[in-house]
């Protein structure tokens, strides 16, 4: 997973260039807005919608954004109505693509899809075609300084985590679905704080192209991310540190 790691890196290095366009207030409002939605608007009594408003403070997302979108989540404004969708892709060479949007108009957002999907060498998937080769795993990053990557992976691996990896200081923590919220929570009582925590797509398998290939792929699920309704975005790609270097120089 290191590979994708690093991609992970480099994406949060570009969300202050997403602030300055406004597109990640747009995102955690959504966010606020379905964890209300599905947990009620107590973040003391939800997780998700606790960690959703931690990040919308870490962004500077003023109050009363934050209070409209739970809100909408809860029912007491309109415009709650969110659909979440994962829409399956090819991209060049046949990499694989999952693609996770929220959104209140899907004919829209299917539109733009399809949109960067072509100019961009990929396709849009049928159904099933492309989300056997992923696994859905919980992805759990902590924060604070001087973490013990030793003490860390005891507590996550006793609690049923089956990875851990430090990128820089970042400490990542994967789970199989079923044991997310048990792990998420053992690192809590710990006295671990969660930077992030979220389900992702991980290929079971990654796939190795040539390195120009494997740039334009990144490139791709680069432009789909930075669709407003895109919420994640994985690929079986296999990313050495030879594409990232030349993808971060392209």
């Amino acid at each position: 997973m290191s590979g994708h790691s690093k991609w992970s890196t480099i994406k949060r290095r570009k969300g202050a260039e997403d602030a300055k366009r406004g597109k990640i207030f747009t995102r955690i409002g959504r966010d606020i807005t379905i964890a209300a939605r599905e947990g009620g608007g107590d973040e003391v009594n939800n997780a998700k919608l606790k960690l959703a408003i931690a990040k919308a403070k870490a962004a500077n997302m003023p109050r009363e954004n934050i209070e409209r979108a739970v809100k909408k989540g809860t029912g007491e404004l309109e415009g709650g109505s969110l659909d979440e969708i994962t829409y399956e892709a090819y991209g060049v060479e046949g990499i694989a693509f999952m693609i996770e949007v929220m959104t209140d108009n899907t004919n829209r957002t299917l539109a733009e899809i399809k949109a960067v999907l072509n100019r961009n060498g990929g396709k849009l998937a049928a159904a099933g075609s492309v989300a056997w080769q992923f696994a859905q795993k919980g992805c759990i990053t902590l924060k604070g300084d001087n973490l013990n990557f030793d003490e860390v992976f005891l507590v996550a691996a006793e609690a049923g985590a089956d990875d851990v990896e430090d990128d820089e200081g970042t400490v990542t923590v994967y789970t199989p679905r079923e044991a997310f919220a048990a792990v998420e929570q053992a690192l809590a009582d710990a006295g671990y704080e969660v930077e992030d925590s979220e389900l992702r797509w991980m290929a079971k398998e990654e796939t190795e192209v040539p390195a120009d290939k494997a740039v334009q792929n990144m490139r791709l699920m680069e432009k789909l991310e930075e669709l407003d309704d895109t919420q994640g975005v994985a690929s079986n790609l296999a990313m050495s540190q030879e594409v990232l270097a030349a993808f971060e120089t392209a």
